[in-house]
Parts: structure tokens; sequence; C-alpha cells
């Protein structure tokens, strides 16, 4: 019969603890999307970097100078450092890094551009040739 007469149990500062729990969970989510974010962001640089480094590099080397300091040189423009740098004929191929700007984490995004004359690319290369639609063959 005590049993009957106890009140129920005061539930108040249930939902405090809920919430305090959700928003742990969107801070969490939060911070991993900015971090996807920062690395997106820090891959494109480094594309950047590389691209316009190695076409840098492939007009100094069309030029007679020197296109890996010429690529360099652009990279660093971009806030990139030159991981690589090799000419193959007359082509050049870079690899730019950037840092990433990620709190709690060391380390760097890198990425490869290749430029040079479009005969000069190796058959290696992975590139296919499509025709263009809006021009015929010969014949």
């Amino acid at each position: 019969m005590t049993a009957a007469l106890r009140r129920p149990r005061d539930e108040s500062g249930a939902v405090v603890v809920v919430a305090v729990g959700l928003i742990g969970v969107l801070v969490v989510v939060a911070l991993t999307c900015a971090g996807c974010a920062a690395l997106v962001v820090a891959h494109r640089r480094a594309q950047v970097a590389a691209d316009l480094g190695a076409l840098a590099g492939a007009a100094a080397l069309q030029q007679g100078g020197d296109p890996c300091s010429a690529a360099a040189r652009i990279a660093g423009r971009h806030a990139a450092s030159l991981a690589a740098c090799v000419v193959e004929g007359q082509s050049v191929l870079v690899t730019a890094s950037v840092a990433l700007a990620v709190p709690l984490t060391e380390g760097s995004v890198s990425a490869r551009a290749r430029a040079g004359p479009a005969t000069a690319l190796p058959s290696s290369a992975g590139l296919s040739r499509r025709s263009d639609p809006r021009t015929r063959p010969p014949g």
C-alpha cells in the first residue's frame, strides 16, 4: 500500500541531459565537416599550384630557361611547396604540396600536373584522343 501512495519521481532535469548530448553530437559533426572542407580546400590549392607551376615550367622550358625554378616560384606564390619536378622531353611534370590547416593535425596534401605541347604527351599518359564533334575528318 505504501507503493501506491508514493509520488512519481521528478523528471524535470532529463531534458537538459538530452540537450547537452545532442549539442555534443552536433559539435562533433560540425568539426568533422569543417575538417573535410579544409581538406578539400587544401587539395584544390595544391592542384592550382601544380597546374600553374607546370604551365610556367613548360613555358620556361620552351624559352630555354629552368622549368623547375619557374614552377617552384609559381608554387610559392600560391602558398605551396614544390615536392617534385620532372622534365620529360618537352613536357614538365610538377607535384605541389600544401600544408593542412586543420587544428590538431599535421600533414600535407599534394597534387600533380603535367604541361607541355600536345605532341609531347607520352603514350602512357592514359589520355584518350577524342574527336571534336564540330570537326570532320578530312576526306
